[in-house]
């Protein structure tokens, strides 16, 4: 299928649509210079087919004699060019007739329409890249803050391939070394080879957990946290939010149940992507409008990742706070203190036994918000980094493969505690490694690739 489908040049507008400054329109494959000669017209006559690569020319595009827009053409060569063909990228005026008609022109010229995230395919199935590097590209597109936006360059410059590739390769070794022992069933595993064998298990079973110990983190970088902030009436659930965001979002008025349904917002703490939810506060509903809030907030409490409970510092813990923090007791939770200005007559010590993480705010002023920031980062790191400066894995396909890897490995160094045949403990190195090749690519299944790549845009 996927033979068939290179022999097609194929195209499409590169940019986003709407208005702008700029529209590509980007041409890949075998006829992607003819159609460039047919179409654009060169003031000195010249035709894209004699183009040296990683040039750019001034011409127009030209249909029947009829010109269609003032344009600069690239020409990029295979096989030094995003997907390893050649590549013609031309760049119109931004709007959308121009770049409409020279799209239309293209395609009537002998290319056909890209499908979503066709020219990245390419450069994988080319070569060019690996299937995580491909995956990489749209989780840039996708990306809403500076850390998620490097965590997926990273994997785009191969970081996360080369300790993949590292680790199969300790995991090749083994399997090279252990083809005596299978070949010649006499010839047993020596005690100092076994245990050889194992030190490298175990260290690769490290390195399988290291990458599995920061996709957590990584997942809330690429996909943000999931945050409701909830509370009894007029405990200043709207002044925190308003505080998070640096603007007034929500009415803050001293008159309880001033929310009546919950408010979203999307921000950016520190590099972390956060959907924050101001709900309506927990109380008996008077009326029939404030039961249904109550019944919406408690159930964004149980969808959500992360739980702000706010507490009112100038009042004692009631009824109503306690039947609240039963509701959250089995979800992440930082506990929030407000109204620090005012005279303390919350029980602090007890909010401190029941919560792993408290932060004292007056969120009216923005008093204490950086302390909450931190403890953001804190949930998203759990405590041990303040940035991602290791591989952080945020992909769910690769978090799967990783852990059946690791599971493989795992039974490996049983089957070698045990003693058993050689064979057995070959055939679960075997199988980590296809676990692995998922990953890269090495080894993929047709409509999983075709899943992968039908979420990109089409002109990627």
């Amino acid at each position: 299928m996927f033979k068939d489908n290179l022999e097609d040049t194929i195209c499409a507008i590169s940019t986003a649509q709407g208005e702008g400054g700029i529209g590509i329109v980007r041409v890949s494959g075998r006829r992607a210079l003819a159609i460039a000669d047919k179409i654009f017209s060169h003031p000195g006559k010249e035709k894209p087919s004699g183009f040296k690569s990683y040039s750019m020319h001034y011409g127009k595009i030209v249909n029947n004699g009829k010109i269609i827009d003032e344009v600069i053409l690239s020409v990029m060569r295979k096989p030094k060019s995003y997907t390893r063909e050649d590549v013609v990228e031309i760049n119109c005026h931004g709007g959308a007739l121009p770049l409409r008609q020279v799209l239309e022109l293209a395609l009537e010229s002998g290319a056909r329409m890209a499908c979503p995230g066709e020219f990245t395919k390419r450069a994988f199935l080319n070569g060019r890249i690996d299937l995580a590097q491909a995956e990489a590209v749209i989780d840039i597109i996708r990306a809403k803050t500076d850390s998620a936006l490097k965590v997926s360059l990273e994997q785009l410059s191969g970081g996360l391939s080369k300790e993949i590739n590292k680790i199969r390769k300790n995991l090749v070794d083994v399997l090279v070394g252990m083809d005596a022992a299978i070949d010649f069933p006499e010839e047993a595993i020596e005690q100092k080879d076994r245990q050889k064998i194992l030190t490298v298990l175990d260290e690769t079973a490290k390195n399988l957990n290291r990458l599995l110990d920061g996709s957590s983190s990584a997942r809330m970088l690429r996909e943000g946290i999931h945050t409701v902030i909830c509370g009894l009436p007029n405990v200043g659930k709207s002044s925190l939010l308003n505080a998070l965001l640096k603007k007034e979002r929500s009415i803050v008025t001293s008159v309880p149940g001033t929310t009546r349904d919950a408010i979203e917002e999307s921000l950016d703490i520190r590099g972390i992507p956060v959907k924050i939810v101001d709900t309506a506060g927990i109380l008996k509903p008077r009326d029939l409008i404030e039961k249904k809030a109550v019944l919406r907030s408690r159930e964004r409490i149980k969808q959500a990742d992360l739980i702000i409970i706010m507490f009112d510092s100038g009042r004692r813990l009631c009824a109503g706070d306690f039947k609240l923090i039963k509701e959250v007791k089995n979800k992440k939770t930082i506990a929030v203190i407000n109204k620090i200005d005012l005279k303390p007559r919350i029980e602090k010590e007890k909010i401190s036994k029941l919560f792993s993480e408290v932060v004292e705010v007056c969120a009216k002023k923005s008093k204490g918000i950086g302390l909450l920031e931190n403890a953001f980062l804190d949930f998203v790191y759990k405590g041990k980094l303040k940035s991602p400066e290791f591989m952080l894995v945020s992909n769910l396909r690769h978090i799967r493969a990783l852990k059946d890897a690791k599971k493989m490995i795992d039974q490996a160094k049983s089957a070698l505690t045990e003693k058993l045949p050689p064979e057995f403990i070959a055939q679960d190195l075997k199988d980590a490694c296809v676990h692995l090749d998922v990953i890269l690519g090495r080894s993929f299944p047709e409509e999983i690739l075709e899943r992968i790549f039908a979420d990109f845009c089409i002109g990627k």
